[in-house]
């Protein structure tokens, strides 16, 4: 875990309701940056969720997380953080559904621009989907 005390470091918060992915200030858990499907962007697609029958149990999918990875990138971008890590272990240890929901959040964030430390070893989950 050395290697991320010395560079910004994402954060995932994952519930059924929403996805929020933050970036904290090397060595200390200050945010610098922040995207989350609360946002007013996803404010209609979660109402129509809502209102679906049968109720689903989850409100956000893989568009979702590319589309908040993609928001956060371009934020960090704005403020000159051009290179991240995550903690490998932590998102091994989620679900594989999760997993795999996140994935295209990562993409998005390479996409804009920004490197991930520690990607690459998520590789073994396979192909995202959405």
């Amino acid at each position: 875990m050395c290697a991320t005390q010395s560079r910004h470091v994402l954060r995932l918060v994952l519930s059924c309701r929403n996805i929020t992915a933050h970036v904290t200030q090397p060595g200390t858990s200050y945010i610098v940056a922040m995207a989350s499907s609360t946002e007013q962007e996803f404010l209609i697609q979660y109402r129509s969720k809502l209102d679906h029958f049968p109720r689903s149990h989850h409100y956000w999918d893989a568009k979702v997380a590319s589309r908040v990875g993609e928001k956060l990138g371009f934020r960090l971008k704005g403020i000159g953080v051009s290179n991240i890590a995550i903690d490998v272990n932590e998102e091994i240890s989620r679900p594989i559904h999760r997993r795999r929901l996140v994935l295209p959040l990562f993409d998005s964030l390479r996409r804009v621009g920004v490197e991930i430390d520690g990607a690459d070893r998520l590789a073994e989950i396979g192909p995202s989907m959405g």
